[in-house]
């Protein structure tokens, strides 16, 4: 029998996170998340950088977004392509059930 170590991070979907917070979640820079804000694969709340907040479905999305881009070598813009395509197909596999 082989044991398995997984690891992840378990957060509430009330949670918010705050542009430091969603960087060290992800161990990344400041000025990776905001690209991918200005690409448009995260979406903040709040108007003033040092006032955002995350929900806790964009760290997944972070997370996604950074294995796209070192996995797949894709640029940011097809990382928020990929993204939306990604929640496309959940979305219709939701309706197919």
């Amino acid at each position: 029998m082989t044991n398995k170590i997984l690891s992840g991070v378990l957060l509430d979907e009330q949670i918010e996170l705050s542009l430091n917070d969603l960087c060290k979640a992800c161990s990344s820079s400041a000025e990776w998340i905001i690209e991918l804000v200005d690409y448009g694969a995260l979406e903040p709340h709040g108007t003033e950088q040092l006032n955002w907040r995350f929900s806790a479905s964009s760290l997944q999305r972070a997370r996604t977004a950074m294995r796209l881009q070192r996995d797949l070598e894709i640029n940011l813009a097809g990382v928020a392509l990929a993204l939306d395509l990604l929640d496309e197909i959940k979305f219709l596999r939701s309706r197919l059930r």
